[in-house]
């Protein structure tokens, strides 16, 4: 498998069609949108009625579809080709925007209400198309990439929405002020032609699920489909976390214009800035994921972004916690006041914090989906993140009415903290991924070989030498499945730890010497853990290294491989002896004191070896993976 960077997909057929076909979708979703929107509070004088009315039943029509076909969307990606799925959704939007585009005339020529309802037809039908494409366009990730590629590919996906996002919305209301109906619907067509051309373009992606038949009833079925997430509880929180970024976004996006206008004394060109400086800010930090998780599905990346969120969401507040007094500020004017630095600052590393936040969600659920029902999960978590946005328009409606706008934001920073510490008490893997990815990027410089020797499912036992108290933090952090770890019962009952090590499910054991009773519980946690599927990881030697050295495995990985025959994984540590967190040799009488930091270590990962190995034979295959003497 490749370790090149995300940006040569770019350059593969597997990868760029759905790529462009997925960001001019985005484009002009939010080109049409905007440009109505526009119109609506710019150009239309005779509407009856407050036009904020228009605008919140535009937002409303277009999220509708999402409630109402996301089941439905979910069952025709697992059922039909992906590609030939694209490219009808294609044709349905050029067909859409045609429909706006007699919209767009009859406001053109005088009929503004008429024109106006036709185009807000045209809107929910876009929002249709777009809730169909929803869960063909993450689901069939994991189709084209392999596993080394599904956070780079994902970060490019978000990357090209949140530009999408933000060029779309600029064109709109730039075409609308400026252009007219017409150059709205030459826009508008050109688009959706050239999406249908890099839809057409793509290879095909077969169904997964082509038995499968579709149940049209969308209630029972979006039920369905959520019993199915809840009973896998880390794709389930997952969704929910995903879902709360869109709530923690959509109260950002809703809020900014007011904020602008109210807080900052900006005008349209301040809104513009600070839109594209969230939008670019996300995307950045969608890129970045990449670089930072190593080409691995590392979840451990979530808990730092919403630490960040958290953080920069709270300076933000801050920065300017009041009305500035200031009014009708141009970009000039806003550029030149004291404040405006550390603001641009601050929104931009929050919004790049989001994007480390999102993506190895993304990628977490394709990866631990069931591929034929893969759709179906990522169409129920499309209507939970339809129901978080419309819950943050009911939250921030009541919150205004005894806060102010900055207090607004500041509570949904804070609550983002209380939402990140339930959920990863929940599902402490991704705490332990996070303190295991802080630990290789900050102490040490870890390079993993043979990771794809590790299969995907089913059980198996590793076994590897034992050098420094960490060493089960760097082999968790570099799996990626969830392992459970036999672990020395002095180590396991250390205050304040052993709450982490209960939560993820370690193992503790001891000698016959010590407790009998717990030995053969050990043996016995590690029996069910290996029969329900799972990965276990123990140390043979029993002890950790005192000079470095590998010290003789012990039998009993024999007495566990006897009563659970499941492959095993021989596996070697490398680098780490007199780094941070090692013994020194005994002798010294300095046996914690590390005199190395930032160390090169590494984690070869061997051959899957037959249950029957003995301790003898694994301990000479791991001598032979960290370069002993056989």
């Amino acid at each position: 498998m490749s370790t090149s960077n995300q940006f040569r997909l770019l350059r593969e057929r597997r990868f760029l069609p759905f790529f462009l076909t997925q960001g001019l979708g985005a484009f002009n979703d939010n080109l049409f949108k905007q440009a109505l929107i526009a119109l609506i509070v710019f150009l239309s004088p005779a509407l009856s009625g407050d036009t904020s009315l228009w605008t919140n039943l535009a937002a409303g029509l277009f999220i509708l579809p999402f409630f109402l076909f996301s089941s439905t969307s979910g069952q025709l990606a697992d059922k039909y080709d992906k590609r030939t799925l694209a490219v009808a959704t294609k044709l349905l939007e050029l067909a859409i925007v045609g429909v706006g585009a007699v919209g767009f005339w009859l406001h053109a020529v005088g009929e503004q209400q008429t024109g106006v309802i036709v185009l807000l037809a045209a809107l929910c039908l876009l929002g249709l198309q777009s809730t169909i494409f929803g869960p063909l366009k993450y689901a069939i990730l994991p189709q084209v990439l392999d596993q080394r590629e599904l956070t780079g590919g994902n970060g490019l996906i978000e990357t090209a929405t949140f530009l999408a996002i933000l060029l779309g919305s600029m064109a709109g209301s730039a075409l609308v002020q400026y252009g007219g109906a017409w150059p709205i619907i030459a826009a508008t067509l050109a688009v959706a032609v050239i999406g249908l051309i890099t839809a057409w373009a793509m290879p095909a992606a077969p169904a997964l699920a082509p038995q499968l038949k579709i149940d049209l009833n969308p209630l029972r079925e979006t039920w369905r489909n959520l019993r199915e997430i809840a009973g896998q509880r880390t794709v389930f929180l997952s969704c929910l976390g995903i879902s709360w970024f869109w709530f923690y976004g959509s109260i950002w996006f809703t809020q900014l214009p007011v904020y602008v206008r109210d807080v900052l004394g900006g005008n349209e060109s301040v809104f513009a800035l600070l839109l594209a400086v969230f939008s670019i800010g996300t995307a950045l930090g969608s890129l970045l994921c990449e670089a930072l998780s190593k080409h691995r599905v590392e979840i451990g990346l979530v808990p730092f972004g919403s630490i960040g969120m958290t953080l920069f969401g709270t300076w933000l507040y801050f920065i300017v916690p009041e009305p500035t007094g200031a009014s009708g500020l141009d970009l000039a004017g806003f550029l030149a006041r004291p404040e405006t630095p550390p603001l641009l600052t601050a929104l931009l590393l929050m919004a790049v914090f989001g994007g480390f936040y999102l993506v190895p969600l993304f990628a977490l659920i394709q990866s631990r989906s069931e591929p034929d029902k893969r759709a179906r999960v990522i169409a129920a978590n499309n209507v939970l993140n339809a129901l978080l946005m419309v819950l943050a328009s009911v939250v921030a409606i009541l919150l205004l009415k005894v806060m102010s706008v900055p207090q607004l934001l500041l509570a949904t920073a804070l609550m983002n903290a209380v939402v990140a510490v339930y959920i990863y008490g929940l599902v402490p893997e991704f705490l332990l991924r996070f303190l295991a990815w802080m630990l290789v990027n900050t102490l040490y410089r870890l390079r993993v070989e043979g990771l794809n020797r590790i299969p995907e499912d089913g059980p198996v036992l590793l076994v590897c030498n034992h050098v420094s108290y960490v060493d089960a933090l760097l082999v968790g952090g570099s799996i990626p499945r969830p392992t459970r770890f036999v672990m020395y019962h002095r180590i396991y009952n250390l205050p304040v730890m052993h709450f982490l090590f209960k939560t993820v499910r370690t193992i503790p054991i001891c000698s016959i010497k010590e407790d009998p009773a717990l030995l053969e519980r050990a043996f016995e946690r590690i029996s069910e853990e290996l029969e329900a599927g799972e990965v276990v990881c123990i140390f043979p030697e029993g002890g950790l290294t005192g000079d470095g050295t590998i010290q003789n495995f012990r039998s009993g990985v024999e007495r566990i491989l006897a009563k659970n025959p499941v492959p095993v994984i021989p596996m070697a540590l490398t680098g780490l002896w007199g780094s941070l967190f090692s013994r020194w040799h005994r002798k010294t009488g300095k046996a914690l004191l590390p005199h190395r930091f930032w160390s090169r270590v590494g984690l070869k990962i061997g051959e899957p070896l037959p249950p029957s190995s003995t301790a003898a034979r694994l301990e000479a295959e791991v001598r032979l993976l960290r370069g002993d003497a056989a």
